[in-house]
């Protein structure tokens, strides 16, 4: 199965809606009321999109926080996958945990 990369929800942020909008990071974290530097953080992959910034995000950018959470969350995910995927191997499907349990 091919993977999917799936880009850092702040490289999306910087590219496609700051650089887009013309904007900087300064005036877009003054005009939504957070620290410039949890914006710049970020944007530079070293923190994570919360839901409060997903909020004031898909205010500022009209199109919703879900957008923002759901970026963040297939990143996560993806992520987790990758480096956890020996460990998923060992577990088992419900289904055949309850056929054991019935033999």
């Amino acid at each position: 199965m091919a993977k999917i990369h799936f880009s850092l929800p702040g490289s999306i942020l910087k590219r496609q809606f700051l650089e887009d909008f013309g904007l900087s990071v300064n005036a877009a974290a003054k005009a939504m009321g957070i620290p410039r530097s949890r914006l710049n953080q970020i944007v530079r992959g070293e923190r994570s999109i919360s839901a409060d910034t997903a909020l004031r995000l898909g205010k500022f950018f009209g199109n919703g926080p879900e957008f923002w959470m759901n970026l963040q969350t297939h990143y996560d995910l993806a992520e987790a996958e990758a480096s956890g995927h020996k460990k998923l191997k060992h577990i088992p499907a419900v289904q055949e945990v309850i056929e054991l349990r019935r033999v």
